[in-house]
């Protein structure tokens, strides 16, 4: 490498210090790792450079020399201090220095042979370091209620600037008030490294919405991203406030079941041991909150309460209802009663609300309570009740059978639709089911189902003479017989025949009474013609004379003779 003569130097520093550029460019470098410094910052292209040389700042006047570079010739490293193999010169002339550190911290001037020009371009380095780590130490155990407590100590190491740390709960940053939050801060330089750790110290009064809560610390550095420690939480420490007794029981709670009290106290640490008040006995529990009433019943409803031991004022109370749901109905089961007699139904309810009731007959709904003032065979039976108290239900049932002699109520007849048998029907009521017999035999039996003490029984007969026929009912109550006449079928045919011929009759008997008018005219006739002649023959007697009595005499018997002709007719 070729050196300047010492006149050369002086010129060039003479010429530097006439066109020094004033004002300080600043680039920031990170601890430990390389700082490239730019020389010129591209004002000046390297193909135009003679001479490049970078020196730094010692402080009191003084400058370090620690490279030069001649053009087309090699580097030639100068440095014989702390920086003796940790420069070197990029291709653009920039000077790289590794392992920056905090006494880095000065300016390097780059100076610049380009022509007969000499230029100096200074610059001023900065180092910085993010905090080591942040971490939270020195926590409290718990944290009492309304009482100053020192939550932690928040640390960021080694950190260049010093860190600045913010305590945060739940996210949301603290501010000390002077009241309930006090923080305190302080940083510390390491006298070898230059490096400084930055402590805060949070000291916190906490509430009971404290519990769970989570606290933390954060920090953000001029270069790297936030820094934020592990979040701790905190054991809250208070007072019991509040008491609170709850049920535990299946809804609704009936008669035969069990039911829980449970005291619930809002103090941390919760108590373990508590009085209950069961409608004036007192019972003690230790280790634990709850008390079992088992199988309970209606004497069970009343107010219960729970309270603290150590402060029997504070207590809680609550009302625990059993419902019940009680019904009679009488008579019930099987009951047997005769036709004709009263049933008097009694349902008695013994429930602790309001009851809805509702009754049913061989699985059908009826719109009313039954009521039996005079029982008949059709009342008889399955009859169901049920009452209902909101879930609850009860049922009972009455089997009604209402019995007696058969009666029978209806026997009559018709002729079949061939027109060739008779048909014969017995309705009759009575129960149990009665037997039905005839005196006469038949085909075509037919039974229809006995159904509310009703049974009707047909038989089919041919009779060839007029009959009379009896139907006979029974059972064990006693038995009912009624007849009928029946005519033979060739009878009954001319019977009928003899109806349709009844208009013809008619007929013929208003012809006999016209007929009967004639002869009695005819009659009349003749007896006016004698009376005639026994006139005449006193005419002659007395001398009289009569124009024309033979002529009227014979008209007369021409009339008579005209009549008896129309009557025979």
């Amino acid at each position: 490498m070729h050196l300047l003569s010492a006149s050369c130097v002086c010129a060039l520093l003479i010429c530097a210090l006439l066109r020094q550029v004033s004002g300080l460019e600043t680039v920031i470098g990170l601890y430990g790792e390389t700082l490239e410094i730019p020389c010129s910052n591209g004002a000046m292209k390297a193909e135009d450079v003679l001479i490049t040389k970078w020196k730094y700042d010692k402080g009191e006047g003084l400058s370090g020399d620690l490279l030069v570079k001649q053009k087309n010739q090699n580097v030639s490293i100068s440095a014989t201090d702390e920086y003796k193999g940790r420069v070197s010169l990029a291709a653009n002339n920039s000077l790289l220095l590794s392992a920056v550190k905090l006494s880095d911290q000065r300016t390097f001037t780059c100076m610049v042979v380009a022509g007969a020009d000499i230029t100096e371009y200074p610059v001023n380095v900065v180092i910085y370091k993010t905090p080591a780590g942040l971490d939270i130490s020195d926590k409290a155990e718990e944290l009492e209620i309304g009482k100053l407590n020192k939550l932690g100590k928040c640390v960021a190491q080694d950190a260049n600037p010093a860190a600045n740390i913010t305590w945060l709960k739940n996210d949301i940053p603290l501010v000390a008030d002077g009241k309930g939050i006090f923080i305190q801060s302080s940083v510390l330089v390491d006298p070898v490294t230059g490096l400084s750790t930055t402590t805060s110290i949070l000291e916190y009064s906490a509430k009971k919405e404290d519990t769970e809560a989570e606290f933390t610390c954060s920090t953000q550095h001029t270069v790297g991203s936030e820094l934020v420690a592990q979040p701790v939480t905190f054991t809250i420490t208070y007072s019991t406030e509040n008491i609170n007794l709850r049920i535990i029981a299946q809804e609704p709670l009936v008669e035969g079941e069990n039911v829980t009290l449970k005291c619930e106290a809002d103090g941390n640490p919760a108590p373990t041991t508590f009085n209950f008040h069961l409608k004036g006995e007192l019972v003690k529990v230790e280790n634990a909150d709850t008390y079992t009433i088992t199988n309970v019943s209606r004497d069970t409803t009343g107010e219960y309460k729970c309270s603290l031991v150590d402060n029997p004022t504070m207590e809680a109370s609550q009302d625990i209802t059993v419902n019940y749901l009680d019904i009679n109905l009488s008579p019930s089961g099987n009951v047997v009663k005769s036709a004709g007699e009263a049933l008097d139904l009694n349902l008695l309810i013994d429930a602790s609300g309001d009851t809805k009731v509702s009754w049913t007959k061989d699985n059908n709904k009826l719109d009313k309570e039954p009521k039996f003032t005079k029982l008949t065979y059709a009342d008889s039976g399955s009859y169901e009740c049920e009452v209902m108290m909101g879930v609850l239900s009860r049922k009972a049932s009455l089997e009604l059978a209402v019995e007696g002699a058969p009666v029978i109520k209806r026997l009559n007849k018709h002729l079949g639709k061939d027109g060739r048998h008779e048909v014969l029907v017995c309705e009759a009521e009575g129960s149990p089911k009665p037997a039905v017999s005839w005196s006469i035999n038949g085909t075509s039996l037919d039974e229809t189902p006995f159904l509310n003490g009703k049974i009707t029984h047909k038989i089919t007969v041919v009779p060839t003479a007029n009959l009379t026929v009896s139907c006979t009912v029974s059972n064990e109550f006693g038995a009912d017989s009624k007849t009928i006449n029946v005519s033979s079928i060739i009878e009954e045919v001319r019977m009928d025949k003899q109806d349709q011929s009844d208009g013809s009759d008619q007929t013929k008997l208003v012809v006999g009474v016209v007929v009967g008018l004639l002869v009695a005219t005819v009659v009349i006739a003749l007896a006016y013609l004698v009376y005639m002649k026994k006139s005449k023959q006193g005419s002659w007697k007395t001398g009289e004379k009569e124009d024309g009595s033979s002529e009227e005499e014979k008209k007369l018997e021409e009339k008579v003779e005209e009549n008896s002709q129309k009557a025979e007719v």
